[in-house]
């Protein structure tokens, strides 16, 4: 038998809340890159978008979560073989036809559905969020279902939800719960959400279902509970060309210890991985992300891009507003492009 001691150990960390990263699209926004990286393991300031989404669960204090997967799923898989990231445990659900993000819950029932609420969030999702007060917000006001919420912005293109003074959603994307007039503030969903159990008896097993165009609408339809906890500070999704860009460089203006570097046409900010080799007449920023072992060739410029693990630019290239993941021959230009290793 057990001490008692760990036994009441293994008992805390089971009502530990858990969460889900929802992971398994194509990212077909970001082809031709896409076709040989899954969008989960897009670097960002050289640490994947899935490990940001990790890390912003880990401060949260959560230790399990799972990843459900279908493009690509084994390069996920093989990135964390002891299948753990720092002190979160990891349990992936392969997906064989894609679900919907509904769907995909469902499918992870058996490890989400504990009693208690869960998280979920999408993996290209970039936030600073307060996890814990979210969650404190959906307990507090007894919540069925908890959307984190931005404001909504002057040129939004999506149809806005809209809550009431409390939090409470009146208007779910035209769906409005009975003898509610939605004439609230207009918010937009930041695709995090906190979930109760319950949820679950509304998803069909094994079908594509999803969230925002099923669920959702129902459980606002029927007048159940339904909040939007407003969440005020940094949220990006990085799932075009311009947003992906746009992360490295939000990730830059937030490193306060950027790497320097000794190249006199170096323009800050600027972040160079690992091995990298750099001809003295090269330029390199700003808004520069370079990852390991990548090599630049004299006479090459490059700005407002990212390049990933082992490129290579050789000399005279124009480089602007791309992310590259592949080889550049010299003389080559790329502006507001999507490189991959079949260009």
């Amino acid at each position: 038998m057990r001490p008692i001691r760990n036994r009441c150990a293994c008992l805390q960390k089971k009502n530990k809340m858990k969460a889900m990263i929802l992971a398994a699209g194509f990212g077909s926004r970001l082809q031709p890159l896409t076709g040989h990286c899954p969008k989960p393991l897009f670097p960002v300031c050289n640490r994947s978008l899935l490990e940001h989404s990790m890390e912003l669960l880990e401060k949260a204090g959560i230790e399990s979560v799972a990843i459900n997967l279908h493009h690509l799923a084994q390069a996920v898989m093989d990135r964390y073989p002891a299948r753990s990231y720092k002190t979160l445990d990891l349990r992936f659900f392969v997906e064989e036809k894609i679900l919907g993000t509904a769907g995909g819950i469902r499918a992870a029932q058996e490890f989400l559905d504990d009693g208690s609420p869960f998280l979920t969030l999408n993996s290209d999702v970039l936030s600073d969020v307060d996890l814990k007060a979210a969650l404190k917000f959906h307990k507090e006001r007894k919540s069925a279902l908890t959307l984190v919420v931005r404001r909504y912005g002057p040129e939004e293109s999506y149809r806005p939800i809209e809550i009431d003074a409390t939090g409470k959603i009146v208007n779910f994307l035209g769906t409005l719960p009975p003898k509610v007039k939605g004439t609230g503030e207009r918010v937009m969903f930041t695709g995090i959400q906190i979930m109760e159990p319950e949820i679950f008896s509304r998803i069909p097993a094994g079908q594509f279902c999803g969230t925002t165009e099923d669920i959702f609408p129902q459980m606002i339809r029927e007048g159940k509970p339904v909040y939007g906890y407003l969440h005020e500070g940094y949220w990006l999704d990085a799932g075009t060309r311009e947003t992906y860009l746009q992360a490295n460089f939000d990730g830059l203006d937030r490193e306060a210890d950027t790497q320097k570097s000794k190249k006199p046409e170096i323009v800050e900010p600027v972040l160079i991985g690992e091995n990298c080799e750099l001809s003295p007449t090269a330029r390199i920023g700003p808004y520069v992300v370079l990852g390991d072992n990548c090599k630049i060739g004299p006479g090459t410029k490059i700005e407002r891009s990212v390049c990933w693990n082992g490129t290579v630019i050789e000399e005279d290239c124009q480089v602007e507003g791309s992310v590259i993941a592949s080889h550049l021959v010299s003389g080559s230009s790329a502006k507001a492009g999507l490189i991959g290793q079949s260009d």
